[in-house]
């Protein structure tokens, strides 16, 4: 589907779903549970830089939309397990397209932000001088 072919009425309520499993945590979730059922601790260590508050927002959204499913276990100490639902099995070609852009296009990234970074402190200078 191209954008011509988009209800008017769509776009908002996509923005919201967007939102959702557009953040950069949720596709990292997504991508790590790509490769199976994982238990929340498995899901940190594999999230460089995600806190466990985030990652149990990020889990808790991305449940209430159907994307995971959380399996809890009556065992002490409690084990909860997270999958991807079918329709969540649907997003991993896009996430891992979007996961493998980025990793790709880092060193360019990086030097885009100091070019861009050195330009706007020359800029700053002349407005100062």
């Amino acid at each position: 589907m191209n954008a011509a072919d988009m209800p008017l009425a769509g776009p908002c309520r996509a923005s919201e779903v967007l939102g959702r499993v557009g953040d950069k945590w949720s596709l990292q979730v997504i991508f790590c549970l790509g490769g199976g059922t994982r238990r929340f601790t498995d899901l940190k260590r594999g999230i460089d830089g995600i806190s466990q508050r985030m990652l149990t927002v990020t889990l808790r959204g991305l449940e209430r939309d159907g994307i995971i499913t959380r399996t809890m276990y009556p065992v002490m100490p409690p084990r909860v397990d997270y999958a991807l639902t079918p329709m969540g099995n649907t997003l991993l070609d896009a996430a891992g397209t979007l996961i493998g852009w980025a990793h790709a296009h880092l060193d360019e990234i990086d030097a885009a932000r100091v070019a861009y970074d050195d330009r706007e402190r020359r800029s700053d200078r002349s407005f100062t001088a």
